[in-house]
């Protein structure tokens, strides 16, 4: 009787430990897509905004900023730029280990999140 009722509260402890890691990891996803869409938007274009013109963002530096930041974050993940240059869209991806995944067959758990941010 003792050893189901064992079983049944480690059984418990687990999914609520696998809960709050995937919860962690998507919230920690959520962050670098939004600092990596952060760093993206401080590429605007000096020859625009410098004389008081529209603040547009260079697209080429831009991917390259955010996706350093994807990088250095340990996550993947793409970006994207409007047409328009005025938005740049993030989406970030991070897998981490969970060792109670791994006793169901799983070894990671992932987070994905998107960050869009305007300039104006």
């Amino acid at each position: 009787m003792i050893l189901i009722v064992l079983i049944g509260a480690l059984a418990a402890f687990g999914a609520y430990a696998e809960y709050e890691a995937q919860s962690r990891t998507a919230l920690r996803a959520s962050h670098i897509a939004t600092e990596a869409a952060r760093a993206a938007a401080q590429a605007i274009d000096p020859a625009l905004a410098i004389p008081g013109g529209d603040k547009v963002i260079d697209p080429a530096t831009a991917v390259d900023a955010a996706k350093d930041y994807l990088e250095a974050a340990g996550a993947t993940g793409t970006v994207t730029v409007s047409d328009d240059g005025t938005t740049v869209t993030v989406t970030a991806a991070l897998d981490r280990s969970s060792p109670w995944t791994a006793l169901i067959g799983s070894r990671t758990l992932t987070g994905t999140a998107t960050a869009t941010l305007l300039t104006g």
